[in-house]
């Protein structure tokens, strides 16, 4: 006897729920990027340049963020005239755009601290005072954006990605109007690159954490809020169950965390009664609404068969 809760295809992920502030993010910070790209060519600052880097990847992440929430939206949409092999959908589709965002970011910040590295021993030429213009205007764009993203990206962590980078982004141009004022008022030119490698050392370790969630989820590991010794305990906890096997928790994306397991109950216990209890612990206690259990009698034999 197994049970879950059947796909219900008006389903909102969490991302699609956000999918109308992503867009004005991705306006904002992509009309920006233009501008900041030329702007730091112009000026030859490291600083800028990077800021225009992390600029560049936002637009990415968000755009393919966007991408993969509306083909997971697609194809949740589709009627069931006929069985898919995405069984599970395309809603993963974020997790992977949300490590590809942590990809683009790492790359982008090996590549200002070799830059910095590279002009602290041949400091060239940087026009201050336009980059300090840009540098404003830029903070102004990021913060319009981190306003549209910090609510979604607590559900969501295909936001929380692109959410991340406009955080950066925004750090990166404070960094900017500092390294700016620190040349046009003091004659610093080493501030410049010192400010592009300390923007490119600032998102490494918030780069790693994202990629690290997105690739548990990829690999399919439990949740690091379940403790799956709590969860098997509770479980065989029910009145009837003698003995939980074969238990599976992981997560679909932001949100949407699934389990299974094996039941095991004494011969002429109402399975019915385990099966609700089961599927109430987990929905109630851990917040996983999509469990499929297998309740068998303790007279059945051939679950030591199974070799994973």
């Amino acid at each position: 006897m197994g049970d879950g809760h059947d796909h219900d295809h008006g389903y909102l992920s969490a991302g699609e729920r956000h999918r109308g502030r992503l867009v004005a993010a991705f306006v904002v910070i992509g009309g920006f990027f233009l501008v900041e790209a030329v702007a730091g060519v112009w000026t030859n600052s490291l600083a800028l340049l990077s800021d225009a880097g992390h600029m560049l990847t936002d637009v990415i992440g968000i755009g393919m963020a966007l991408a993969a929430i509306q083909l997971a939206s697609r194809f949740a949409q589709r009627t069931d005239e006929r069985r898919s092999s995405h069984t599970f959908g395309l809603y993963r589709l974020e997790i992977l755009a949300a490590f590809v965002n942590a990809l683009l970011l790492f790359g982008v910040a090996i590549w200002v601290l070799y830059e910095a590295v590279r002009r602290l021993t041949d400091e060239p030429e940087v026009l201050g005072v336009p980059m300090l213009v840009v540098a404003v205007l830029g903070l102004i764009a990021n913060l319009v954006a981190f306003a549209l993203l910090r609510e979604g990206s607590k559900e969501s962590l295909n936001v929380e990605g692109a959410y991340l980078e406009v955080v950066a982004d925004t750090v990166g141009s404070v960094g900017v109007i500092i390294a700016a004022l620190a040349m046009e008022l003091f004659g610093w030119t080493w501030a410049d690159p010192v400010i592009g490698a300390a923007i490119g050392l600032w998102i490494l370790p918030r780069t790693f954490h994202l990629g690290r969630r997105a690739v548990r989820i990829l690999l399919q590991a439990a949740p690091d809020r379940i403790d799956l010794d709590r969860l098997a305990g509770d479980l065989a906890a029910i009145d009837g169950v003698v003995d939980v096997h074969d238990l599976h928790v992981w997560t679909l994306t932001s949100e949407m965390d699934a389990a299974s397991a094996h039941l095991m109950v004494r011969d002429g216990t109402d399975q019915h009664a385990v099966l609700d209890r089961a599927r109430e612990l987990l929905d109630h206690d851990y917040r996983i609404d999509h469990a499929t259990f297998q309740v068998e009698p303790d007279s059945h034999h051939g679950c030591h068969q199974v070799a994973w």
